[in-house]
């Protein structure tokens, strides 16, 4: 028997870290325990109703191709019906600009496969996502943090960064962005400046990565056009998913871009899994095509807001002072910041004892900053967990700022 495989491990391999979000959900399986840590969709809104009919439906009249295996760009029917629910929301592609993946997180993956070199550089939000930065990482991405404000990343920051990477003889592959209620911070880019961050990416020759899945959650306010749409320069590339609109279950997101980028995507997706499931593919086309999406996803959007609202009247009502928070327009988060001085890891361990969970902010950023921080999801949980939930966290942060 090996003692140990390390000296096998590609370097890649020794960089790779486990979803810290992964790892809590591991500890929320303890009864009584109220979970505000995972992105994770109401089951409630899961059309299963819908989706029995369909798989039936499927199976019987289209059972022979829908379970063989699909073309990797995906299957054309499903790709028909994406675009044109984009055109009706202000773009202007057809399926050539669409590449089925197994999830956005795939999409994640391929996107730096093909662009990232070992030293190449990031350049992501301060907070940003964390499968994205894990996946630039996983390729020996260096990545570089931008501040954000309460519209985004900070545009002037942006450039300087660009200007002292540049001078220092390093190489930036793209900008990473999440413009519509952001993971976590659920903060979302104005137009305006989304089409800075374009100038900026044109003027020094870099690529945008805009990574979507949020955008259709909104409660109020006005949308915003995808990057991809206000862009005349060929630079962005959009990732999206059906995970938080639909059902996180069926494991189907897309990627939009120019077809020299999906080529190149498909290529990488032939090595990773040749394609995505044909069967669901096919079942998600037929629930687009009739209309279930389009039935469906207001009340999936009334519930969150009447949600995110509760959450709000619950932290204005039992978090102490000098504790403050976000307010999205949409999505599915909130994002925490507590007094200077607070560690927000160290309290997570409290707030388990207190059968409450939450995921430490400090994941989020690139720089190992954030240790005051934390996200919080707000879809996931009841009415009556969503008040006891807030209350038991409120609890655990006034007794440490007390102790402090």
């Amino acid at each position: 028997m090996m003692n140990s495989i390390n000296h096998f491990l590609s370097q890649s391999a020794k960089g790779m870290k486990r979803s810290a979000i992964r790892e809590i959900l591991k500890l929320l399986q303890k009864p009584g325990m109220i979970s505000f840590a995972g992105g994770l969709p109401a089951p409630e809104t899961f059309p299963v109703d819908d989706l029995k009919e369909i798989a039936i439906e499927v199976l019987e009249k289209e059972g022979f191709f829908a379970l063989q295996y699909s073309t990797t760009e995906g299957d054309p029917l499903l790709r028909k019906m994406i675009a044109e629910r984009h055109n009706r929301q202000g773009l202007n592609i057809g399926i050539d600009n669409i590449i089925i993946t197994t999830g956005s997180q795939q999409g994640l993956d391929l996107i730096a496969r093909i662009f990232i070199d070992p030293g190449d550089y990031v350049l992501c939000g301060l907070p940003s996502y964390l499968g994205g930065i894990n996946a630039f990482l996983s390729y020996g991405a260096k990545m570089k943090g931008i501040p954000l404000d309460d519209h985004g990343m900070i545009t002037e920051e942006l450039e300087k960064s660009i200007i002292t990477l540049k001078d220092l003889g390093r190489k930036i592959k793209f900008i990473y962005i999440i413009p519509d209620f952001q993971n976590p911070a659920g903060i979302t880019l104005p137009e305006s400046r989304r089409i800075k961050i374009i100038e900026i990416a044109e003027k020094y020759d870099l690529l945008i990565v805009e990574d979507s899945p949020y955008r259709e959650i909104r409660f109020e306010g006005q949308a915003q056009q995808l990057t991809y749409g206000l862009d005349e320069t060929g630079r962005v590339t959009t990732l999206c998913t059906f995970s938080k609109i639909f059902a996180p279950g069926f494991r189907v997101g897309w990627v939009i871009g120019q077809p020299a980028v999906l080529d190149k995507i498909v290529v990488a997706k032939q090595t990773a899994d040749l394609c995505t499931s044909a069967f669901v593919q096919r079942i998600l086309a037929r629930y687009l095509e009739k209309g279930l999406l389009e039935k469906n996803l207001p009340k999936t959007i009334a519930l969150y807001r009447e949600r995110r609202d509760l959450m709000l009247v619950c932290f204005k009502k039992y978090m102490p002072d000098k504790v403050t928070w976000t307010r999205p327009e949409g999505g599915l988060f909130l994002f925490v910041t507590l007094p200077p001085g607070l560690n927000a890891t160290s309290i997570l361990r409290k707030a388990i004892d207190n059968n409450v969970a939450y995921v430490d902010g400090s994941t989020f950023f690139c720089n190992n900053q954030g240790h005051n921080t934390m996200r919080i999801n707000f879809s996931y949980s009841n009415r009556d967990e969503i008040e006891a939930g807030v209350e038991r966290l409120a609890m655990v942060i006034r007794n440490e700022i007390n102790t402090n």
